[in-house]
């Protein structure tokens, strides 16, 4: 095994130490947060940093890069406190990294990297009319991190997806909504049908499904 320390993390090139780390957590899930401005302006950007927080209420957490400088969802989904959480087909991969790029404030995401916004039930953020499951949050708290991210919290309050994504169990089908997934910064996998396992038991060893 390779054996790899903090010390030497630490002393790894940016970029090299940017790649690594990245990719330590494993495969990401890969969304777009849909926001809008107090003007109206609208703002895509890739994250792969959501996780569950909680079912009851029903809570989403996504991560923020330090805000040193002008975050445009950040700035827009504090002003609003509503944003959009959209998954994001294997297909559309491409179009998805490109939001990454530093567009001005003057340009939407949506438009320059070929995306349709769409707004639904008067919920003020922007949904993405090509995604096959999108969620719409209500900014709950922000959690400041030791390292200058931030740790934003929102309550799910709408979901909407494709009728061949939900099982009769209430579990998703993510492989037959063609979502992708991410590793690392840039490396976007498409999701394979899953094994699954029923509900584990002390004694009882999980058989396949």
């Amino acid at each position: 095994m390779h054996h790899i320390t903090a010390a030497d993390i630490k002393n790894f090139e940016r970029i090299y130490r940017l790649n690594l780390v990245n990719g330590l957590p494993g495969f990401k899930p890969a969304n777009l947060i849909g926001t809008a401005a107090p003007d109206g302006a609208t703002n895509l950007a890739v994250f792969s940093s959501a996780v569950h927080l909680g079912s009851d209420p029903p809570l989403l957490g996504i991560v923020t890069r330090p805000t040193t400088v002008p975050r445009h969802t950040y700035q827009n989904l504090k002003s609003s406190g509503c944003y959009t959480l959209n998954h994001v087909p294997v297909a559309l991969a491409a179009q998805a990294h490109y939001t990454s790029a530093d567009f001005g404030p003057e340009i939407s995401e949506f438009e320059a990297c070929g995306f349709t916004a769409v707004y639904r039930d008067d919920f003020p953020a922007p949904y993405v009319a090509e995604s096959p499951l999108s969620i719409g949050l209500r900014l709950r708290e922000e959690l400041p991190i030791s390292n200058g991210t931030v740790l934003l919290v929102g309550t799910v309050e709408h979901v909407y997806l494709r009728e061949e994504g939900l099982r009769t169990d209430g579990t998703l089908d993510l492989a037959a909504l063609g979502e992708a997934c991410i590793s690392g910064l840039d490396g976007y996998h498409e999701v394979l049908p899953p094994v699954r396992f029923g509900y584990a038991r002390p004694g009882q060893p999980p058989v396949a499904q």
